[in-house]
């Protein structure tokens, strides 16, 4: 089994907030994030694969489709995006790094062909980044 890794980037845009709470509760748990103006982060995605390398090509998978999976599949939804008002998957779930990598696993799992999705990696800042295994694992 290899484990192959392939990065994207995007920019994008959000806020931490509760709808329940109120504006001090949301302050107090979220402090800044919470702005309902929103603050950007330029995000770095790594996606895993596992598979067997293809004898002929040498491949585990084709890294143009898989670059292309990834901008179809996320970077066109995300980059340059307010995530809570533009993106579906935030408009009742904070966009939090955490919730970012499982939404993505979400959009890619059962999209790669001839690969199983092993891990997606969100990075928001050079030290503070989130792994996703999969449902359950």
């Amino acid at each position: 089994m290899i484990y192959l890794t392939r990065k994207a980037e995007f920019s994008s845009a959000h806020f931490y907030r509760n709808p329940a709470w109120s504006d001090e509760k949301n302050l107090a748990v979220f402090g800044k994030c919470a702005n309902p103006n929103g603050h950007g982060h330029n995000y770095v995605l790594e996606v895993t694969v596992a598979g067997e390398v293809d004898p002929v090509t040498g491949f585990v998978v084709d890294l143009k489709l898989l670059k292309d999976i990834l901008e179809q599949q996320v970077v066109s939804v995300y980059d340059h995006r307010h995530l809570n008002h533009e993106v579906p998957e935030f408009a009742h779930t904070v966009p939090t790094t955490e919730n970012i990598a499982v939404a993505i696993w979400r959009r890619l799992n059962g999209r790669i062909p001839n690969a199983k999705l092993h891990r997606v990696r969100v990075y928001e800042m050079d030290d503070l980044f989130a792994d996703f295994y999969g449902e359950g694992a």
